[in-house]
Formats: C-alpha cells, sequence, structure tokens
C-alpha cells in the first residue's frame, strides 16, 4: 500500500509522561471549549431582557464566540509553530477564562458581545491542540482510547451545555453560565503548566508571517458565519447583505485556497488535504457536526416551544445521549483494534439512522420518555462514528504536521455545526409555513372532525362564561394555535427525517475507508 496510508512509526508517548494525567489534563479545555458554543442558546430568552434587545440581535452573543472560535480552531497549527504548542495552549485558555469572567460582569449589549469574542479567541485553539496532544501521548496500539478520551469532551459538552445551561439560568441567572467556567478553566491551567510539555520533533519558528492568508481566512470565516446564521432572518438570497456575504465568502475562500496552496509558509496547511484518510474524515466530519449540533439545537427549542418544558427540563432530554456517549466511548476506543473500522462506522450510521427515524415520528402527545429510546440510540452510534472515523483520520499523519490536521479536521465539523444550526433554523420556518397551508385545507365546513372540534370547543369556551361573539373569536384563536403547533411538530419531524438521510449519504465514504489498524500498517 501507498507510503501516505502508513501510520507513523514514532506515534508513541512521550517518555517518563503519565498518558491518562495528560488525557485528564487536555481534556478540561477541549469540554469547555466546545461547551461554550451552544451554552448561551437555552439563556437567550433570559438575555433579552437584561440587554432589552429582540432575538435577532441578542443572537448575536452567540455568533460572536462562534466566529472568534472558528478563525482561531484554523490557526491552531500555525500559532502553535509561532508560539510553541504549550505556549498557546496555556495563553488560550488564559484567554477563555479572562473572557468569561467579562461575559459574566457584562452590563450593556456591546460588551458581551466584545467580550464573547474574547472568549472565541481563547477557546478556538483549545480544542485541536488537545487532540493533537492526545493522538501524541497515546501509543499506535490505544489510538482508538486515545480518541475516545478526546470524543469525551467534544461529543458530550453539546449534550452537557443545554442541561448545565438552563439549570444555572433558572437557579442562579445567566451570568453564571460564565462564571462556571473559571475555577474548572484555572484548574485546567495548572494542570496543563505541570504535565503537557512541547516534543522535540514540533516545528518551531515562522520566518515570515503569512498576513495575506490571515486577511482572507478572516473575511471568508466571518462572512461565512454571518450568513449562516443570518439567512433566514434575512429571507435568504432575497436580502442583498446575504447575497453580497456570499460573494464575499466565495471569493475569500477561493483566494485563501489558492495562496495558501503557494506560499511557503502557510497560515492553513491545505497540502495535508491530500492525505487520503484525512480528506474522507473531514467530509464525514462535515456531516457529523451538522447532526451533533443542529439536534443540540432543535430538541431542546422543540421541547420549550411546543411541550412547554422549562429550560433545564429541555436540558435535560438530551441526558440520556449525554450518558450512552460516556458508556460506550471507552468501549468503541477498546473495540477499534479488534474489529474492522468500517464494520464499526457502518453500526454507528445504522444506530444514528434509526434515532432520527424515531424522531421522525414524534407528535405533540410526545414526552420524555419518547425521546428517551432515540436519545440512547444516538449515544451508542455517535461514539462508533466520531472515535473510529477522527482515529483512522489522523493515523497517517507525521508527527510534525498532527496540529495543522486536527486543525483543519476540527474546521470541517465546526463549519458542519454552524450549516447544522442554519439548516435547522430554516428548515423549521419553510416547512412550518407548508405544512401551515396544507393543514389549514381540512379547517372546512365540510369536515366531521373539525366541526366536532368545534362544538366542543365552543361548549367549553361558553361554559367559561364568553358570549356568542367571544366565543367565536375564541374559536378561531384556538383552532389557528392547534393548526400551527401541528405545523410546527411536522416541520421538527422533517429536519429528522432530513439529518437521517445525510447519514445514509455517508455510507459511500465509510466504504472507501481503510479496515482499520492492521489494514493501515499494510
Amino acid at each position: 500500500m501507498s507510503k501516505r496510508w502508513q501510520t507513523d512509526p514514532g506515534a508513541a508517548s512521550t517518555p517518563g509522561v503519565n498518558k491518562w494525567l495528560v488525557a485528564f489534563t487536555v481534556l478540561f479545555g477541549t469540554f469547555m471549549a466546545v461547551m461554550d458554543i451552544n451554552v448561551v442558546n437555552v439563556a437567550l430568552p433570559h438575555m433579552m431582557g437584561s440587554f432589552s434587545e429582540d432575538l435577532s440581535s441578542v443572537t448575536w452573543i452567540a455568533t460572536a464566540y462562534s466566529i472568534a472560535e472558528i478563525i482561531m480552531v484554523t490557526m491552531a497549527g500555525w500559532l502553535s509553530t509561532l508560539l510553541g504548542r504549550k505556549r498557546l495552549y496555556l495563553f488560550s485558555f488564559g484567554l477563555f477564562t479572562l473572557g468569561s469572567i467579562l461575559c459574566g460582569t457584562a452590563v450593556d449589549f456591546h460588551q458581551i458581545i466584545f467580550y464573547r469574542i474574547l472568549q472565541g479567541l481563547g477557546g478556538g485553539a483549545l480544542i485541536p491542540v488537545s487532540q493533537a496532544i492526545l493522538r501524541e501521548t497515546f501509543p499506535q496500539e490505544e489510538q482508538g482510547m486515545a480518541m475516545a478520551v478526546y470524543g469525551m469532551g467534544v461529543v458530550m459538552a453539546p449534550a452537557v451545555g443545554p442541561i448545565l445551561g438552563g439549570w444555572l439560568t433558572d437557579h442562579y441567572g445567566w451570568p453564571w453560565i460564565f462564571f462556571i467556567n473559571v475555577p474548572v478553566s484555572v484548574v485546567g491551567m495548572l494542570m496543563i503548566a505541570a504535565f503537557v510539555h512541547d516534543p522535540a520533533y514540533l516545528r518551531r519558528g515562522i520566518r515570515k508571517i503569512d498576513w495575506v492568508g490571515i486577511a482572507l481566512l478572516a473575511v471568508g470565516l466571518t462572512t461565512m458565519q454571518i450568513v449562516l446564521e443570518r439567512g433566514q432572518s434575512q429571507n435568504w438570497f432575497e436580502s442583498r447583505m446575504i447575497v453580497g456575504g456570499s460573494l464575499v465568502c466565495a471569493v475569500s475562500m477561493l483566494a485563501l485556497v489558492y495562496w495558501e496552496m503557494k506560499v511557503a509558509e502557510p497560515v492553513i496547511n491545505f497540502r495535508i488535504l491530500r492525505d487520503i484518510p484525512l480528506a474522507l474524515g473531514s467530509a464525514m466530519g462535515l456531516v457529523f457536526g451538522i447532526a451533533l449540533f443542529g439536534t443540540s439545537f432543535i430538541l431542546p427549542q422543540f421541547t420549550q416551544n411546543l411541550l412547554g418544558y422549562p429550560a433545564f427540563e429541555a436540558g435535560l432530554v438530551l441526558m440520556p445521549r449525554a450518558l450512552m456517549m460516556m458508556l460506550f466511548m471507552p468501549i468503541v476506543g477498546r473495540l477499534y483494534n479488534n474489529f474492522d473500522s468500517r464494520v464499526l462506522v457502518l453500526i454507528g450510521t445504522a444506530a444514528i439512522c434509526w434515532s432520527y427515524y424515531d424522531l421522525g415520528r414524534l407528535s405533540l402527545q410526545a414526552g420524555f420518555w419518547n425521546l428517551v429510546p432515540a436519545m440512547v440510540a444516538m449515544g451508542v452510534g455517535m461514539p462508533a462514528m466520531f472515535v473510529t472515523i477522527s482515529t483512522l483520520s489522523l493515523a497517517s499523519i507525521p508527527r510534525a504536521n498532527m496540529t495543522d490536521a486536527t486543525s483543519l479536521y476540527t474546521l470541517a465539523r465546526r463549519i458542519g455545526g454552524n450549516i447544522g444550526y442554519a439548516l435547522v433554523a430554516t428548515m423549521v420556518a419553510r416547512s412550518q409555513q407548508i405544512h401551515h397551508a396544507n393543514l389549514s385545507g381540512y379547517i372546512s365546513p365540510f369536515n366531521t372532525m373539525y366541526q366536532h372540534y368545534r362544538r366542543l370547543a365552543a361548549n367549553v369556551l361558553g361554559q367559561a362564561g364568553l358570549n356568542a361573539e367571544s366565543v367565536q373569536h375564541g374559536l378561531y384563536a384556538l383552532v389557528d394555535r392547534v393548526v400551527n403547533m401541528q405545523a410546527t411538530m411536522l416541520a421538527y419531524n422533517d429536519v429528522a427525517w432530513l439529518f437521517g438521510m445525510l447519514f445514509l449519504a455517508t455510507v459511500p465514504f465509510v466504504l472507501m475507508l481503510p479496515g482499520g489498524p492492521k489494514a493501515m500498517k499494510r
């Protein structure tokens, strides 16, 4: 087999370093940075009141973090060469902690936007650098377990975020979703300083800073984020702002790829995507990001808006998924060396597809226990897919390029997450309109079920003491509310079906992957 499929023979733990201590240490940074991507979602209604802003404006609190974070994710490999990886990690962790403190103390809207940018700039580099450290700390035969540890931070954080954020918001107020980061981050920084060290083989020093690449990257990713976040509220390409932003994004990203492929010291090492497992894994990571972050966004919305759950209980719906992922991450890490990797990924894909099939059949009568089977299946499937793909994607990458590779792999998943948010918001809004129009056709004097509902509702309103005119107005309001709720429910079902189809579409990519550790060595 071609050399690019071979594993790096020196990928082993650093002598004298306790691998589990290092793993536990870097898990702090990964978990906190990923969790803060979506922890604010359940608190946005409370922030609207605090800052006297509407929902469209207050969502910039989430957008500002995402823009800063995704730029730093992409630049992590270059920055680790410029500053040194341990120094970058500590600086990023410190900036993330400072941003968290400032966010909790913000008293006006512009302040919290600026502070969230600081927090995102700090959190972005923590994710890919943590993955690179884990990949290099564990020996080759334990790479599956290394990615299982990493997955416990990356995959569980979006599930735990809404639960923790909802509980803190309900009991202590939204500033505590930021203050809770501080003690964890301080412990994490102390452990990084004590237990993590830069290996000798890392590239050090930049002869010439790629200012053009940095500028193109910032413009391209910023406009992409704005277009995805604001597209639905601006009615997509009917808005000049969205059309203009899309053009700027496309031109900037194409120019970035062209420039980075010819410059000697690029800020993004696109050349590394010539490695086939990394390219395939990144493509599948994009789909994984769409589903993971899209589901973490849509389920709390569904339970709050349609089922009437408070913020904490809405986040609690994701708990079965989080518990199953915690249980199955190390199991899959152990199985990686003993099973064909493609079989593990296909099992994970099947479980996830079934979970979305189950979610696609929910109704307004659904309770917590109706959601549990789908969450359990998803919690089993995601580790099987995530751990295996993460391990295979990086198995043939030389250690000196590991941070570059993890940056691109993380970027693909984060872009997928942003697409997931935009896709969910757009599909719910558009599908709700379509279903509303279809359901309205059943509001007819010739529909016996509708007439029966009118009679029952009229009797209830009449017994409440309303006069005839008020009863008629009340009937119209009740019917409109029922139609809106049913249309929204059907729209959520459509999103679940689409996510299931997206995972089915990854099967051809799975079949192109190498079979596992033994196949990679041949």
